[in-house]
């Protein structure tokens, strides 16, 4: 082999692995020009592949030997790696839209951007793994890949916007386009250029290869379907505002033509593929049948032949169009693929979309401007837009599929050269919620009549590794990395009791004869009085207390009222029932009680002006409790039991004429709860807040 010539860019081998040839193409980058070293094409000697699926992958790895071998001499170069595309017939997409609310309302930031992407592809995911939307496409014990989403368009609160990154939002959404392929089919590719002592260098997609070159950039802002038809499948995608918003495939192209020749010519597959050929560039088309006798056939007649299976394949490619564009025709359609070139098929399709017959056309030539074929004697046409765009690709988009280690589980993901933990994530189905913090369970209440909720906390992020090293999803992956998640935790569940409530918040002060005492607010959940420190439980209906009674004042002051006892209310006599609002006034006469000893094992208690009442053994005796308040002694007596609001009885506070906008209760360094049991030694501070 003579030395291999020096060129200004990296070389680049690119394969066709098309249904009925084999193309390949040896060229490199200079500039904005893509240069064509050298184009060799070899066609299949038996049906080695249908519909775009290898059938015998040791004929096809002979074939793709065959065209290296060819591209070897010819340019002097060792090829040893390769770029390729898999078929559109194992091409599936799933297009789906997803809202997440940002609560409470705030800026978007690129990381909400990245978990709706990622929430798109794992509903898409789920939405093809559906029985009832597989439709029959794909056999559910096969394995699929994720090989590539993109964004759509972008929603800020329901409106359609560019860019949501800086916006404040109260809901981002997104419409999502993914695209998936089994993994058989990528298997079977792989076989076959290792067979021929390849190594795969990028895949890509036919459908993406195709548009890459035929519907430059400039032009996807225009509603435009690509269709290229090979020789089993028809692959179509469609652009609008600047993207790839679909694509899709019909499994009727080329050969279905040359099937209608041969059965009616009586000839083998390849004759009839030349007589197919002849038809486009000659009138009389001379040929012999399987009983070697000679034929001639005429170029209307050949088209006559096919005109019903043409009208079909028109009509299926524009049905799909209109599918994946949203139940609408497109402004206009390019054509590429030798099963385009066939008479009659671009007016046909035209037809079947509604459209002037001009805005369907043949790309070719015309679209390859930045296109130099070093080469003598190559000519440009529509059947180079798929082989070029497939070596385009390659400086675009230099990928393949690698495999990584995922808790555990091997993975193959496709590589776009931008993988991240997050992708490996999705290719494992696992949950997206696991990767993001959970907020504990809410508590839903009724507070007033109205519905009330407190949200859960906010949990931890999932704790990521890749190769040991602490990461996180956005962290970079490559072959054969080993990626450990451990799932992110919720947070605690929503909780609030009665004294946390706003609404609660204060106190209720009435006049008990002639002093100030503060009662805390309360509450009525499910029909029962609740204290302050009563948690909420979920569905609880809670109605605030605005009143107490006489009954419920003199159980907090633990004050005993007798039968018969005078009860005042607002200077009107009153019972143990009668309510007592904000600032009321309560007088009831008070009783003088004096514990005197009785005979040994027992206890008197008399009352002025009665006889002398027996107290059993077993009941308690007033104790005495020695606490600190404001750094002086004081000692509680008179009660078997001692409440915080107690100590007001004991101490020189004047409660009446205020000294400041609140009074400070603190027991023990911490705030005091009024109804907070007192024990020995207890140290408070009680003082007006100026």
């Amino acid at each position: 082999m003579a030395e291999a010539k020096k060129y200004p860019g990296k070389t680049v081998f690119g394969l066709d692995i098309g249904t009925r040839s084999i193309v390949g193409t040896v060229g490199y980058k200079n500039g904005k020009n893509f240069c064509v070293i050298a184009h060799r094409s070899i066609e299949h000697e038996s049906r080695a592949m249908i519909d775009g699926q290898i059938h015998d992958i040791i004929k096809v790895g002979e074939t793709i030997s065959e065209v290296r071998k060819r591209l070897e001499e010819v340019t002097s170069m060792k090829l040893s790696e390769v770029a390729i595309a898999a078929a559109g017939r194992v091409l599936r997409t799933v297009n789906v839209s997803v809202e997440w609310p940002l609560i409470p309302e705030r800026e978007v930031t690129n990381e909400d951007i990245y978990a709706l992407a990622s929430m798109g592809v794992e509903k898409a995911y789920l939405e093809f793994e559906k029985p009832e939307e597989q439709d029959g496409q794909h056999d559910t014990d096969t394995r699929f890949y994720c090989v590539g989403h993109s964004i759509v368009r972008f929603y800020l609160n329901g409106y359609q916007i560019g860019n949501l990154e800086g916006h404040k939002a109260k809901v981002i959404g997104a419409d999502i386009i993914a695209t998936f392929l089994p993994d058989d089919v990528v298997n079977s590719l792989h076989k076959a250029v290792e067979f021929a002592q390849l190594d795969i260098a990028s895949l890509t997609l036919e459908p993406i290869a195709a548009i890459q070159l035929a519907i430059p950039e400039r032009y996807r802002a225009l509603n435009i379907a690509l269709v290229d038809v090979g020789a089993g499948t028809s692959d179509i995608s469609i652009s609008k505002d600047g993207s790839i918003i679909s694509y899709g495939m019909i499994a009727k192209a080329g050969d279905a033509l040359t099937e209608e020749i041969a059965a009616h010519c009586l000839v083998d597959f390849a004759t009839a593929e030349q007589i197919k050929h002849a038809a486009g560039e000659m009138d009389d088309i001379s040929y012999s049948d399987i009983m070697f006798l000679p034929k001639t056939i005429k170029k209307k007649e050949v088209l006559s032949i096919v005109d019903e299976t043409l009208h079909d394949m028109a009509a299926q490619a524009a049905a799909l169009i209109c599918e994946l564009n949203g139940g609408k025709s497109v402004s206009a359609v390019f054509v590429v693929g030798g099963g385009g070139k066939i008479p009659g098929y671009t007016d046909i399709l035209a037809d079947e979309l509604g459209i002037a017959r001009e805005r369907v056309a043949l790309r070719g030539e015309e679209v390859m401007m930045d296109i130099i074929f070093e080469e003598e004697g190559m000519k440009k046409d529509s059947l180079l837009v798929t082989p070029v765009g497939i070596c385009l690709n390659y400086y675009e988009q230099n990928n393949n599929f690698i495999f990584v280690s995922f808790n555990g589980q091997r993975l193959k993901i496709y590589d776009n050269n931008r993988l991240a933990v997050v992708d490996a994530a999705m290719q494992a189905l696992f949950p997206n919620d696991a990767l993001f913090p959970k907020r504990g369970k809410a508590l839903n209440f009724q507070l007033g009549g109205t519905s009330r909720m407190v949200r859960g906390q906010p949990g931890e992020a999932a704790v990521i590794s890749v190769n040991g090293d602490a990461a996180d999803i956005y962290t970079p992956i490559h072959g054969n990395d080993v990626i450990v998640v451990k799932e992110s935790t919720a947070g605690e569940a929503g909780r609030i009791s009665i004294g946390e409530i706003k609404e609660l918040n204060g106190i209720l002060s009435i006049w008990i004869n002639e002093r100030v005492v503060e009662l805390p607010r309360t509450a009525w959940v499910n029909g029962e009085l609740q204290t302050p420190y009563y948690e909420i439980m979920e569905g609880d209906k809670v109605e605030l207390a605005t009143y107490y009674t006489v009954r419920q004042i003199a159980e907090y002051m633990d004050v005993v009222l007798e039968y018969g006892q005078d009860i005042y209310v607002n200077n009107k006599r009153a019972d143990l029932d009668t309510p007592v609002y904000e600032n009321f006034s309560v007088g009831w006469s008070l009783l003088e009680t004096v514990f005197v000893e009785a005979d040994e094992g027992e206890t008197v208690e008399t009352l002025p002006g009665d006889e002398v009442v027996t107290v059993a053994e077993d009941m308690e005796p007033p104790t005495m409790l020695t606490v600190v308040v404001n750094e002086d002694t004081v000692v509680l007596t008179g009660k078997s039991e001692y409440v915080f609001v107690d100590i007001f009885e004991f101490i020189d506070f004047d409660l009446i004429n205020a000294r400041g906008r609140n009074i400070i209760t603190q027991l023990n360094g911490r705030a005091a709860q009024f109804m907070e049991p007192l024990k020995d030694g207890d140290a408070m501070e009680i003082y007006w807040n100026e």
